[in-house]
């Protein structure tokens, strides 16, 4: 079993910044592909970002490519989000993901979610 606790999440105004963190406890962290979800509300979970388990290899949408970076510290068992430049279309529930594969991570089924935490996104 992984448990995921995410953190970081606030009110920021449009063009500004924050980062979210991950933080893994239970199986080896390092063998798993992580990454990040979102959801608006009335919307469909929306993938945002997977990163694999040695942390060379990173994927994005169109949608956030070029403004948030994942990024990983297997040494502290964490995964981190750092968006930049955010909109108000950005403004959802970030939710924290783990799987051994990141084709089946990235599909939407994962092994494990994190609880969520909220970013709003002010104009």
């Amino acid at each position: 079993q992984v448990q995921l606790v995410e953190s970081g999440g606030g009110l920021v105004q449009a063009g500004g910044s924050l980062t979210l963190s991950c933080t893994a406890s239970g199986r080896t962290f390092s063998s798993y592909a992580m990454g990040w979800f979102r959801q608006a509300p009335g919307q469909e979970r929306e993938f945002v970002a997977a990163i694999t388990w040695s942390g060379g290899f990173t994927y994005y949408p169109d949608s956030v490519k070029g403004r948030f970076t994942i990024s990983r510290d297997n040494t502290k068992n964490t995964v981190y989000l750092q968006m930049n430049s955010l909109k108000p279309e950005d403004t959802a529930v970030y939710f924290c993901a783990a799987d051994l594969s990141r084709y089946q991570l990235e599909s939407g089924s994962p092994d494990y979610w994190g609880q969520g935490t909220q970013v709003t996104v002010s104009s």
